[in-house]
């Protein structure tokens, strides 16, 4: 009993000090020295605190790997960064897609300080987000600029987060208040991946250029971006709802800025919200929020118990339901359709038949059931019940259950009798059939005539 008590209670301390991150809890911390995770002491215990076990490797480490046998060895990589040119072949633009395709999540720091090693720029390249070509760039802004820290370079950006955080991401991303400073940023652009989904951008009159040529004055032409095109905080996720964030201030993480009192010309000193702001972005990384799990789903003929059949006849009323919750932080919750959003239904053989909007059923305390009941098509063939829902910032669903659609049986039909629509018909058949018969009786017996009766001898 004893042994049995024990058992239980080792297995409840393992659960209650594991990481709370859907995807594991091993994260690879890159940097050029083991020293340097100092300057970032309260985020990374703020990530340890969260259950993370994490592991710092240089790029230069001999035992460095990202797989071991097929499988990942880590479940997440921040790199922070690093003078190196090329981070080793344990690190190669192919290892780290390999990794993103391995479900693997990966958060990028980029400096103004430093070069981008040429992994890190392949690696972007291929999530379609664009670098300088002189590998160093800095962004500055002569309007919104700390005056405290830079008040002559102008290369501390202080922002409102709720102005420049782009709209819509409050649950996740955007703070309620406050501002943000985003020191020595380096610049990054977009393309046009459906997969990107910008987070906090430049504000207008922000522009990069590289630091080291000290012109003067910076010709337009010679500018890689300006404005919104300078992306400062950026997501990708991929279609296997992996996720890489590209931070273009790695500075904002580090312990200075989080205690920081940061001004704009003419305002008063402010408290930054970096340390917010990281917890957050680092917990959508990390997949800690915006997770989606389907509990469980649910066809069957409308007013029947059997569950998830496989086959329907045609022109028959079906209600489906599938069960949804997402993953905040700490626990499963209901999840909720944002507002101007749809959760939809296809009942698609090539193409769908039929798209139907789901709405909510029931609510329990860590799921929402979503359904709807609908008719089947006159159409017999192999379908599927899809619910494809892919929005930012939340993973992927796609749930498919295929099933038989036949036609209806000779003995399912009607008959003509009960059809209103059939009695004309009904009644000329019987008037055949009985004229039919009449003419048979008169015909079988109705006596010939005497044909000798009227000769004479």
């Amino acid at each position: 009993m004893r042994s049995l008590f024990t058992t239980v209670l080792t297995l409840l301390f393992a659960a209650a000090v594991s990481a709370i991150s859907t995807a594991g809890g091993r994260l690879l911390v890159v940097l050029d020295d083991v020293a340097d995770k100092d300057s970032y002491g309260q985020f990374l215990g703020d990530i340890a605190a969260r259950g993370f076990s994490i592991s710092y490797e240089t790029p230069k480490s001999e035992k460095l790997e990202l797989f071991h046998l097929g499988e990942r060895v880590y479940d997440h990589i921040l790199f922070l960064p690093t003078t190196a040119k090329a981070l080793g072949p344990n690190l190669t633009p192919n290892i780290l897609v390999d990794f993103v395709n391995a479900k693997g999540n990966i958060l990028v720091t980029l400096s103004s300080k430093s070069t981008t090693p040429s992994s890190i720029v392949s690696l972007l390249s291929e999530l379609d987000v664009v670098l300088p070509t002189e590998r160093i760039s800095s962004v500055v802004d002569h309007f919104n600029y700390d005056t405290v820290s830079a008040s002559d370079k102008h290369d501390v950006l202080v922002l409102d987060v709720p102005t420049n955080v782009r709209p819509g991401l409050k649950k996740y991303l955007e703070l309620p208040g406050g501002v943000l400073a985003v020191p020595h940023a380096a610049a990054h652009a977009l393309g046009a991946s459906q997969l990107l989904t910008p987070i906090l951008r430049a504000p207008r009159t922000a522009y990069s250029y590289n630091p080291r040529e000290q012109a003067e004055v910076v010709d337009a032409d010679e500018l890689f971006a300006a404005g919104s095109q300078l992306g400062l905080v950026s997501v990708v996720q991929a279609r296997n709802s992996a996720r890489v964030t590209v931070l273009g201030s790695a500075d904002l993480l580090q312990d200075k800025w989080f205690d920081a009192k940061v001004a704009k010309v003419g305002d008063k000193k402010v408290k930054t919200e970096n340390r917010e702001f990281a917890r957050r972005l680092s917990g959508w990384t990390f997949q800690e929020v915006g997770v989606l799990r389907v509990n469980d789903v649910e066809h069957r003929l409308h007013g029947d118990n059997e569950t998830n059949p496989s086959i329907y006849r045609i022109k028959t009323k079906v209600s489906y339901s599938i069960s949804l919750s997402e993953y905040s932080w700490t626990k499963w919750e209901p999840f909720t359709v944002p507002d101007q959003d749809a959760l939809q239904l296809e009942f698609s053989m090539l193409s769908p038949f039929q798209r139907l909007d789901l709405t909510p059923t029931l609510i329990t305390e860590s799921a929402t059931v979503f359904g709807v009941t609908f008719l089947l098509p006159d159409q017999h063939g192999i379908f599927n019940f899809l619910v494809n829902y892919k929005r930012p910032l939340l993973t992927n669903i796609e749930e498919k259950r295929t099933v038989s659609v036949r036609h209806i049986a000779h003995d399912e039909w009607p008959r003509s009798y009960v059809i209103s629509g059939a009695w004309p018909w009904i009644s000329g058949i019987g008037a055949t059939v009985t004229g039919f018969l009449g003419f048979c009786a008169l015909w079988m017996y109705s006596k010939p005539t005497d044909k000798t009766a009227g000769k004479k001898l």
